[in-house]
């Protein structure tokens, strides 16, 4: 039986989570197989907390918290997770939307797939190599493909192309 004490603690708990600074949601690669694979210990040993949460829990970073949102030296955007590269610095732009966003992945970088969590239908992005979360694409971006891969700054490394 639901109670009135059952709501209010439901919706603090909602609250909590939203307010924590990292969604999180249950790993859907975890049935996948991928070229490069570790075990959870070796995952938590080789990435942050927060790196973590966002690559192998299917997190979202807060809004506006990343240094790659103003990073716009000419190289390459990596996942965090393998070094493999996923984005060139060439097809970064400011979206407004708070995360680090391209409007084109690097040949054979990303794969997709549904995401149907929080009541919507996105289309989430992924490592093609490790499978870790990197963000969705959308398809209100700018030409020339008119899509905006609004990807987690956490699941990113920059290196910068030499002079």
């Amino acid at each position: 039986m639901t109670t009135r004490r059952h709501l209010i603690l439901g919706a603090a708990a909602s609250a909590a989570a939203l307010t924590s600074g990292i969604f999180h949601r249950r790993a859907a690669a975890a049935v996948e197989s991928f070229e490069v694979s570790y075990t959870d210990a070796q995952w938590r040993a080789r990435l942050s907390p927060q790196q973590y949460a966002v690559l192998r829990q299917e997190g979202t970073e807060r809004p506006g918290s990343s240094p790659l949102n103003t990073e716009h030296r000419t190289g390459t955007f990596s996942c965090a997770g393998c070094a493999l590269p996923l984005f060139a610095s060439s097809t970064k732009f400011d979206s407004g939307t708070g995360w680090p966003s391209f409007w084109k992945p690097l040949d054979n970088a990303v794969a997709t797939r549904q995401d149907r969590s929080y009541g919507m239908v996105r289309v989430e992005v992924h490592c093609r190599r490790c499978g870790g979360h990197l963000g969705h694409v959308f398809d209100d971006g700018p030409p020339p493909t008119g899509l905006r891969y609004c990807i987690n700054g956490l699941s990113l490394s920059f290196t910068q192309k030499p002079a």
